[in-house]
C-alpha cells in the first residue's frame, strides 16, 4: 500500500463527528486507481503471472457488492504475491463485509506482525485484541501507534477505545480521566460524554451518568434512550423513565422499548444492561462510525467494516446485527442480509420498521416469494401492526393477486378506524386498486373517492380514478379534469401522461392525444404499453406508417411477458390495420385488454 493509501485509511479511522465523517472521501475500493506517488523509475514493475485473472475476478466481485465471491479471489491473488501489502489489505476489506472477519483478523494479525501493518489491519488487530479482553494488548497497540502530536479531537477512535480498555484493564480511575480529557476537546464532547455516561453507569455512579445522558446527543438514538431509562430505574426515578418512553413516537414498533415500559409498568426490576462492559463500549463506538459513514450518498465500504466488527465484539447486541443487516440490504447482498437479519429474529428482536424496510427491498430486487414470507411471518408478529398488512396486501397485489391482497387490506383499515385519516388514504387507495383489478368496481370506487377526500390532490390517486372512469365512460367530463390535474402536479410522470393521451383517444379526441403520448414515450421508450398506445393514436389522426413502426417496437420488448399487452393483437393490427380489429372486436363484444397502471407507492 502506498504513503496516500495509508494516510487514506488513516484519515477515515480517526474521524472524529458525524460531519467530520460524512466529509468526501475516496473509498478503498476505488483506491489502486490512484496514481504511486514514488518516481516511475522506484516503481515496482506490476506482477501479473497467475495474479491477473483472480486479481480482475476479485475487482469485478467488488464492483458487483459480492463480497464472498471477492474475498475468495483477493485470497488467491494475495497468496500468488504475498508481499503486496495492498492485495492483502483488498482481502481484508472483502473478508470483513462477508463476515468472515475471524479470517479477516487473522490475516489482520500476521500482517501485523510481519511489519506490513495498514490502518485497516490495525483496527481488525484492534478487535482481535477486544473479543479476547485482552486489555493490556489492546493498550500497548494504541501506545505504539500513537503520535503525541496528533490532536486529541483527531483521535476520537483509539482515544476511546484506549479509555475502555483502561476500564476492562481495572484502571477505573485512569479510564474517566482519560474520557474527561477527550471530552473537553473541541468538537467531540457530544459522543465522548456518552461513551463516558456508560462508563460510570458501569461503575455504579448513575448520578454523574445520568446527567451526561441529558446532555449528549451522540449514541445510536435507540441504545441511548435504553441507556437513560435504565439509568433512571437504578436512581429509583421510574415515573421519570415511563414519562420517556411515553413520550417516544413510534416505541409500539420497537420491542425492546416495550419490553421496558412493561417491566416499569408492572413493577418490576429494571437492570442496567444495555452494555455488559468495555467491549460493548466499544461496538457502540463503532455502530457510531458505521452510521455516520454509511449516510453519505455512496457509502464508504468502512461502514459496512465498523458495523461488521461491532457485531463481532458483541455478537448478542441487535444494534450490530440489524445494521450490517440493513447495509448489506442497501448492497442488494439480500443472502448475507438474511442471515443478520435472522440473527436479531433469534434474540426475539424483530424490529418492524428494519422488516417493513427489508420487505419493499426484496419486493424492489424482484425477490417476490421471500418479500411475501417475509410479510407473513411480519403480521404474525405483529397482528395489530397495520403497517404489516398493507406490506402483505403490497406484496401479493404487486404479484398481480389483487384478491388476495384485498383481507389485508381490510385487516389493515380496519385497525386504522380510529387512526388520524392521513395514515388511511393509501391502504384505501390500494386497496381500490385490488378491488378495481378484481372487477369489484363499485366498492373500488368507494375506496377510491374517500382516499380522494383525505388527498384530494395525490396525483397517482387522481389518474386512477380518473382513467378508471373514462374507460367505463362514466362521468367523462370529471374524469379528464382530475388526468389533467394530475398532469398538472405531476408533469414528468410518464404514466399519467400515458393515462391522459389514453383518455382523449377513448374520447375521440386523437389529435389532442398524439403530444402527451409522445411525451409519455420520452420517459418510458421500452414499455411495450406505451408504444403500442403511441402505434394506435398514431393510426387515428393517419400516420399509419409511423403506427406500424410504433407496433413493432412493441413487439420487439416482448410484450407478453408482462401480461399487459396482447402480442397477437398488436399482429393483428400490423397484418389488418386498427380499423379492421376494433370492427371485429366491436362485432363480437370482446373488450380492448386493460390498461395497466402505475404501481401504487407511498
Amino acid at each position: 500500500m502506498t504513503q496516500t493509501q495509508n494516510q487514506t485509511c488513516r484519515t477515515l479511522s480517526r474521524l472524529a463527528l458525524v460531519a467530520a465523517l460524512l466529509a468526501p472521501m475516496p473509498a478503498l475500493a476505488q483506491q489502486e486507481d490512484r496514481p504511486d506517488p514514488r518516481p516511475a523509475q522506484e516503481q515496482p514493475a506490476p506482477q501479473m503471472k497467475g495474479l491477473a485473472g483472480p486479481y480482475l475476478a476479485a475487482r469485478m466481485a467488488t464492483v458487483e457488492n459480492d463480497f464472498r465471491a471477492a474475498a475468495r479471489y483477493y485470497a488467491q491473488a494475495s497468496a500468488k504475491d504475498p508481499a503486496d501489502v495492498y492485495l492483502q489489505d483488498s482481502a481484508l476489506v472483502a473478508l470483513s463485509s462477508a463476515g468472515e472477519v475471524d479470517k479477516a483478523a487473522e490475516l489482520a494479525e500476521s500482517m501485523v506482525e510481519s511489519g506490513r501493518d495498514t490502518e485497516l489491519a490495525g483496527l481488525l488487530r484492534r478487535a482481535q485484541l477486544i473479543r479476547a479482553s485482552d486489555w493490556d494488548g489492546l493498550l500497548a497497540l494504541i501506545a505504539a501507534d500513537s503520535d503525541p502530536a496528533r490532536p486529541i479531537e483527531n483521535d476520537l477512535l483509539d482515544g476511546t477505545m484506549q479509555a475502555w480498555a483502561m476500564l476492562g484493564a481495572g484502571r477505573a480511575q485512569d479510564a474517566l480521566a482519560k474520557f474527561e480529557e477527550m471530552a473537553a476537546a473541541d468538537g467531540i464532547g457530544p459522543i465522548v460524554n456518552y461513551h463516558l455516561a456508560l462508563a460510570r453507569a458501569l461503575v455504579g455512579d448513575y448520578e454523574s451518568a445520568d446527567r451526561l445522558l441529558e446532555q449528549s446527543e451522540a449514541g445510536s438514538p435507540l441504545l441511548g434512550v435504553i441507556a437513560r431509562v435504565q439509568i433512571l430505574a437504578q436512581l429509583d426515578r421510574q415515573d421519570e423513565a415511563l414519562a420517556l418512553l411515553e413520550s417516544l413516537p413510534g416505541i409500539e414498533a420497537e420491542p425492546q422499548l416495550l419490553k421496558l415500559r412493561q417491566r416499569l409498568q408492572a413493577g418490576q426490576p429494571v437492570p442496567f444492561d444495555v452494555i455488559a462492559g468495555p467491549a460493548d463500549g466499544i461496538a457502540h463506538l463503532l455502530l457510531s462510525f458505521a452510521s455516520a459513514l454509511s449516510g453519505s450518498p455512496d457509502p464508504e465500504p468502512l461502514a459496512l467494516i465498523h458495523a461488521r466488527l461491532a457485531a463481532w465484539i458483541s455478537p448478542e447486541n441487535p444494534e450490530a446485527r440489524l445494521m450490517v443487516a440493513q447495509l448489506l440490504q442497501d448492497r442488494l447482498q439480500f443472502d448475507l442480509a438474511e442471515t443478520e437479519f435472522e440473527a436479531v429474529r433469534r434474540m426475539g428482536e424483530m424490529r418492524p420498521q428494519a422488516e417493513l424496510s427489508r420487505i419493499d427491498a426484496l419486493s424492489g430486487a424482484g425477490r417476490h416469494d421471500e418479500a411475501e414470507r417475509a410479510a407473513l411471518a411480519l403480521t404474525a408478529a405483529y397482528p395489530d401492526l397495520a403497517q404489516a398488512w398493507i406490506a402483505l396486501g403490497d406484496v401479493t397485489r404487486q404479484q398481480e393477486k389483487f384478491r388476495e391482497s384485498i383481507p389485508s387490506y381490510d385487516k389493515a383499515l380496519t385497525l386504522l378506524q380510529d387512526a388520524p385519516a392521513e395514515q388511511r388514504w393509501f391502504p384505501l387507495y390500494a386497496r381500490g386498486i385490488a378491488l378495481e383489478r378484481s372487477g369489484l368496481f363499485d366498492r373500488a370506487e368507494a375506496d377510491l373517492l374517500a382516499a380522494l377526500e383525505i388527498r384530494p390532490d395525490q396525483p397517482s390517486l387522481l389518474n386512477y380514478l380518473g382513467y378508471s372512469w373514462i374507460d367505463r365512460g362514466e362521468n367523462l367530463e370529471r374524469a379528464l379534469g382530475m388526468i389533467e390535474r394530475a398532469v398538472e402536479l405531476s408533469p414528468g410522470d410518464g404514466y399519467i401522461l400515458d393515462s391522459l393521451a389514453w383518455a382523449y383517444y377513448r374520447l375521440g379526441r386523437y389529435e389532442e392525444a398524439v403530444s402527451p403520448m409522445e411525451q409519455s414515450i420520452a420517459t418510458m421508450a421500452s414499455d411495450p404499453l406505451v408504444n403500442d398506445h403511441l402505434g394506435d393514436i398514431y393510426w387515428m389522426v393517419g400516420r399509419e406508417r409511423e403506427a406500424q413502426i410504433q407496433w413493432r417496437r412493441a413487439l420487439s420488448l416482448e410484450p407478453g411477458e408482462s401480461g399487459e399487452v396482447d402480442p397477437d393483437r398488436i399482429r393483428d393490427k400490423l397484418e389488418r390495420g386498427l380499423d379492421a380489429v376494433l370492427a371485429d372486436e366491436a362485432a363480437t363484444g370482446a373488450e380492448e385488454p386493460p390498461r395497466a397502471e402505475a404501481d401504487a407507492s407511498e
